[in-house]
């Protein structure tokens, strides 16, 4: 069986995208969620291997939910995807555990790369 993935982006179409790429790639999307709270409530719901998680969201940002689950569960591996020129925002999460980040426009193969290493 494939690793579990839980997809937080606040686009249905971005949302849609990685899970196609990664259903594609023999990786089982557990979950979704739209915002960084959904984001830590279904990751302790449904403890998936890995978090695909955008930057900009709406209520609760990627970081802060990124920051939220490590205190958590400091094991948690989430990779951030964000928008050319969020450089410093990309850093700050990679500071806060993040494992890698993925940015948009997606690249299939790119997604893929950063999510096999993130799982080592």
């Amino acid at each position: 069986m494939g690793k579990r993935i839980l997809i937080v982006d606040d686009a249905a179409f971005m949302r849609m995208m990685i899970k196609d790429i990664l259903t594609k790639n023999n990786f089982e999307v557990v979950g979704e969620a739209a915002d960084g709270a959904q984001a830590v409530e279904k990751y302790f719901e449904l403890k998936p291997d890995l978090v695909t998680m955008d930057i900009t969201m709406p209520e609760m940002d990627g970081i802060a939910a990124l920051k939220s689950i490590k205190a958590k569960d400091p094991s948690a591996t989430i990779i951030m995807c964000s928008a050319m020129g969020q450089q410093a925002m990309v850093i700050d999460a990679i500071q806060a555990g993040a494992k890698d980040f993925i940015v948009k426009p997606f690249q299939a193969d790119r997604v893929v790369e950063a999510i096999q290493k993130a799982l080592g």
